[in-house]
């Protein structure tokens, strides 16, 4: 009799401690949407906003860095990398229209900075370029430093983006940005643990090459019977957009 006594009351306190943590994540949960709601309230009217700022290194979740107005009708992610030259290929045949349907409002870019060359050939380039351009995204300048990364990337055998020392002096190619504070990100690699983050989360999903693209959800890149164009991409979006 005893033994059954004991069992129901370790009956209700499981289920006491399960209503507990249910009644937390309820309240977490209205908690981030009425954040959400409040972000998209402070941007509305921006064409082109920088978001994200302090997502670096400060999460388990590895937020992308996102380019766009937040309320835009569609959303592209980007899984690449910066030492990727079929990542390179993506973003100097596609940056003209992406950046223009940012600029019309009607595209929020998702950049999720994954490190697989270094992985996959040694050397530190991927994860240093890409805590570079999270320092250029807290300087409000992602967008361009981001291009330029790819326009100088070098020969995938290279580990030139390993160097600080390199990836300071394209700095100097957008204007603004090559200040004391982005100096002192760079060299200390603030943003490291994000990018490892970030790594980790692409490791860890359903995608396993770069770069991958997805237009809302869908991954528009990978068909190559039904190989994606600029203008092809333009069309998807502006259907989104109506």
């Amino acid at each position: 009799m005893t033994q059954k006594h004991s069992a129901r009351e370790r009956l209700r306190a499981q289920r006491a401690r399960e209503k507990s943590a249910e009644k937390r994540r309820r309240t977490l949960k209205v908690g981030a949407a009425v954040v959400g709601v409040l972000v998209v309230a402070g941007v509305v009217g921006v064409v082109v906003a920088e978001q994200n700022k302090d997502s670096g290194g400060s999460g388990s979740d590895a937020k992308p860095i996102t380019v766009g107005k937040a309320g835009a009708p569609a959303k592209l992610t980007v899984y690449e990398d910066f030492r990727c030259p079929a990542c390179a290929q993506f973003e100097n045949q596609y940056r003209d229209t992406v950046h223009a349907l940012e600029r019309a409002g009607k595209l929020r870019t998702e950049y999720h900075l994954v490190t697989l060359i270094d992985g996959n050939l040694g050397g530190s380039g991927s994860k240093k370029a890409a805590n570079a351009a999270a320092c250029a995204r807290d300087e409000g300048k992602f967008s361009a430093y981001h291009d330029v990364l790819y326009q100088n990337q070098p020969e995938e055998q290279d580990d030139a983006f390993g160097s600080e020392q390199r990836l300071l002096s394209l700095a100097k190619k957008v204007k603004g940005l090559d200040g004391a504070s982005f100096r002192k990100c760079v060299n200390s690699g603030e943003h490291e643990s994000w990018v490892t983050e970030s790594n980790d989360a692409f490791r860890n999903s359903d995608h396993d090459a770069t770069p991958t693209i997805l237009l809302d959800g869908e991954n528009i890149y990978s068909d190559q019977s039904n190989p994606l164009t600029p203008a092809k991409l333009k069309k998807k979006v502006e259907q989104k957009a109506g």
